[in-house]
């Protein structure tokens, strides 16, 4: 079975002037959303997937962002919300 998958990544300006990643998804059956991530959550996607810039993330899998959130909110006893 397919996987959502990380279609596009662009930097933004957040509404506070700080940067953003947003981050274009496509789901298994074809629908497309977007994410916005602060930077840090940003920075933490492009280190695990081995990228070294946002337009790597391009072809990524989706899963590797939502195994991030749930690794995050098992250390830090939090909720995440992206």
């Amino acid at each position: 079975m397919a996987e959502p998958v990380i279609t596009d990544a662009i930097v933004a300006a957040g509404h506070d002037g700080q940067a953003q990643l947003v981050v274009q998804i496509r789901h298994e059956n074809g629908a497309t959303g977007s994410v916005t991530l602060d930077a840090e959550w940003a920075f933490q996607l492009i280190e695990l997937c081995g990228v070294d810039s946002a337009e790597g993330l391009r072809g990524q899998s989706w899963q590797r962002f939502l195994d991030l959130m749930q690794h995050a909110e098992s250390k830090d006893n939090r909720s995440v919300h992206a």
